[in-house]
């Protein structure tokens, strides 16, 4: 026999939620969300910062070519991943722009 049940939407939300008080208003889990997404940008140019100096130094001869490629892809690698969920943040709010109500 099926049973209807109704689901609270908060508290599907909360439920999700991993290793989060439940007691955050919106407002600081935007706060939150921002603060993380400053660090993973600071992150990228972190490494970019890094790759630029390794390549300084093999220009110099005090570092082996493998570093630099290394760090290199690397750094590569988290721009595109930046750039790819900056694009779906994009759609994302494109597609809510379309939401008729």
């Amino acid at each position: 026999m099926i049973q209807q049940t109704t689901i609270n939407p908060v508290q599907a939300l909360r439920s999700i939620e991993l290793g989060k008080p439940a007691d955050k208003t919106p407002a600081e889990l935007t706060q939150s969300f921002g603060d993380y997404l400053n660090k993973a940008l600071n992150s990228v140019d972190a490494q970019e910062k890094n790759v630029h100096a390794l390549t300084d130094q093999f220009f110099l001869g005090q570092v082996d070519v493998t570093k630099v490629m290394i760090a290199s892809e690397q750094a590569q690698l988290s721009l595109q991943l930046t750039s790819q969920i900056r694009n779906k943040v994009i759609d994302a709010y494109h597609e809510i722009m379309r939401m008729q109500l």
